[in-house]
C-alpha cells in the first residue's frame, strides 16, 4: 500500500477518533421559577444535567451574581452517561417582589463552555396597598377616601389597625370585597388647610413579628399649582409611603 495513502487513512482515523470524542452537558432546565411561602427564608432552585458525551466534563466555576445567592454542584468532573445537579439558593431577607438571580457556569465543554442559569422568585409580601397616597384638593369636599390593602393568604390576617400622625385624619378599616382584604377609610376633618399625615398600619398577623406598614394622606396647598408643581408634591408625598408594600422597622 502506498505510504502516503497509508498515513492519509492514519490521519482520518484518528480525526474520526477525535470528532466522536466529546464532552457535552445536557441541561434539564436553565430557569426556574419559584413561589416561595410566606414564611420561607430562602428559595432553592435545582438544575439538573447529564453528560451526554463520551468523555468527561470539567467544571471550572460556578458564581452567583450576588451575594444573597449562593450556588455549588454536586461534582467538579462529570463522567460520561452521569448525571446531576447545580443548586442555587437565594436568601429572601426583607424583599419582596420578583426577583431574578443567575448563576454563571464554566465547564471545558468545548461545544458549550459557559451557561447562565436564572432563578426568578416572585415573593408575595405581607400587604400590598393601593394606592399609597389618598390626597384632597383646597376646598373640596371632605369625603372619605379608599385605601385598598390586599393581604398575603398564607398570613391569617384578621384586622388591621391604622392610626394618624395628625388628628387631621381619621382612618377607618372594614372588610374588602375579596377574601383576604381589607378597605381603609381615610377622611380629613376639614379640607379648608394644607396638612399632611402618615397612615400607620399595623397588621395581626401572628406571622407578623412587629412590623408596621405605612401610607400617607394629604390636603393639598390653597395656592394653584402648575403640573410640575402637583407632580413633585405628588413624588414627596410617596416617599414616606414608599415601604409600604414591604415592611418598615
Amino acid at each position: 500500500m502506498n505510504t502516503n495513502f497509508s498515513r492519509l487513512i492514519g490521519i482520518l482515523a484518528l480525526a474520526a477518533q477525535a470528532q466522536s470524542a466529546r464532552a457535552e452537558l445536557k441541561w434539564e432546565q436553565t430557569s426556574v421559577d419559584l413561589r416561595p411561602g410566606f414564611n420561607d427564608k430562602q428559595a432553592v432552585a435545582h438544575f439538573n444535567y447529564e453528560n451526554v458525551g463520551n468523555t468527561p466534563v470539567h467544571f471550572k466555576s460556578v458564581h452567583a451574581s450576588c451575594g444573597c445567592t449562593t450556588a455549588q454542584t454536586q461534582n467538579e468532573q462529570v463522567a460520561p452517561g452521569q448525571k446531576g445537579e447545580i443548586t442555587a439558593t437565594f436568601n429572601i431577607g426583607g424583599r419582596t417582589g420578583t426577583q431574578v438571580k443567575t448563576v454563571t457556569v464554566q465547564t471545558d465543554d468545548p461545544e458549550r463552555s459557559s451557561i447562565v442559569l436564572t432563578l426568578k422568585a416572585v415573593i408575595t409580601p405581607l400587604l400590598e396597598f393601593q394606592p399609597t397616597l389618598v390626597y384632597w384638593q383646597n376646598g373640596e369636599e371632605p369625603k372619605p377616601k379608599i385605601i385598598t390593602a390586599k393581604a398575603n393568604k398564607d398570613a391569617a390576617i384578621k384586622k388591621l389597625d391604622v392610626s394618624s400622625s395628625t388628628p387631621d385624619f381619621t382612618a377607618k378599616v372594614d372588610p374588602g370585597s375579596a377574601p383576604n382584604e381589607f378597605r381603609i377609610s381615610v377622611q380629613p376633618r376639614d379640607t379648608t388647610k394644607a396638612v399632611y399625615a402618615t397612615l400607620t398600619i399595623k397588621p395581626d398577623s401572628p406571622a407578623n413579628t412587629g412590623n408596621m406598614f405605612s401610607a400617607a394622606a394629604r390636603v393639598m396647598p390653597s395656592a394653584p399649582a402648575s403640573k410640575s408643581t402637583l407632580s413633585t408634591i405628588r413624588h414627596d408625598l410617596a416617599t414616606p409611603a414608599a415601604t409600604a408594600a414591604s415592611p418598615s422597622q
